[in-house]
């Protein structure tokens, strides 16, 4: 399947998931959470999608690459979040493994992704993408 839209990435759409998985565990945060962690968590969720998105709008491949290796930056801080979550006791340890395995498969997508592009460097992946 050819790639027209960063909507066909099975990778952006994995992060989406994560991101409404995301929201419906920390609306159980503590009230006094909401604009800390709870927002913390939240706002480094939807990184991970957002860099995927605006990296597929550039026009080159190595400013794509480097807009996911940012999207990978956000999922290690998005599980030290989680982590610190779960020690303080605002997410159960079911949710945190769920959340943990899930980051940890999109962990593994967008190393792929970075991977294909570095192989395909020589070729047009975006539109307009020219060698340098």
């Amino acid at each position: 399947m050819k790639v027209s839209s960063y909507k066909d990435l099975e990778v952006w759409n994995k992060g989406i998931g994560i991101v409404d998985h995301v929201y419906d565990v920390t609306s159980q945060f503590p009230k006094e959470e909401t604009y800390g962690l709870a927002a913390h968590v939240q706002k480094t969720a939807i990184s991970v999608p957002s860099n995927i998105a605006e990296g597929h709008a550039r026009q080159h491949t190595r400013e794509y690459q480097q807009f996911c290796h940012i999207a990978l930056g956000s999922c290690a801080e998005f599980v030290t979040q989680l982590t610190i979550a779960k020690r303080r006791g605002y997410i159960s340890d079911e949710d945190f493994a769920k959340l943990e395995d899930e980051l940890d498969h999109e962990t593994r997508m967008l190393q792929n992704l970075i991977r294909s592009l570095k192989d395909k460097s020589s070729e047009a992946l975006v539109p307009g993408d020219e060698e340098e």
